[in-house]
């Protein structure tokens, strides 16, 4: 064949190279963040920052060891407080702040 090649050569020549460049442009892709995930991460800190702000500040969440978590908008409060009112009270400071979806209460008594 004297320098021309079939057109089934040509054919499976050209269907590799377009496998191999979506094989390449995929694993590109699967190596950068997701933005929106970097942006719920980031929301969720500032979330869990402001619980923690408004519980420092609230008198009626008194002498208390509190875990503040956020997952999309969801709180967790969990450790220990010194009253019955404080776990109320750390949960309704809790639905206060900005962005927050809903509050799971963990919290225990000391």
């Amino acid at each position: 064949m004297s320098g021309k090649r079939s057109a089934a050569t040509i054919g499976c020549i050209t269907v590799l190279l377009a496998a191999l460049a979506a094989t390449s442009l995929a694993g590109c892709a699967s190596g950068l963040p997701d933005r929106a995930a970097l942006a719920n991460e980031a929301d969720d800190a500032a979330i869990t920052a402001g619980v923690r702000e408004a519980l420092a500040r609230d008198p009626r969440v008194t002498e208390s060891d509190v875990d503040v978590r956020t997952y999309q908008g969801i709180v967790r409060l969990s450790g220990y407080v010194a009253s019955t009112d404080s776990v109320g009270a750390a949960a309704s400071v809790a639905r206060t702040v900005k962005g927050v979806r809903s509050v799971r209460n963990d919290l225990r008594l000391k």
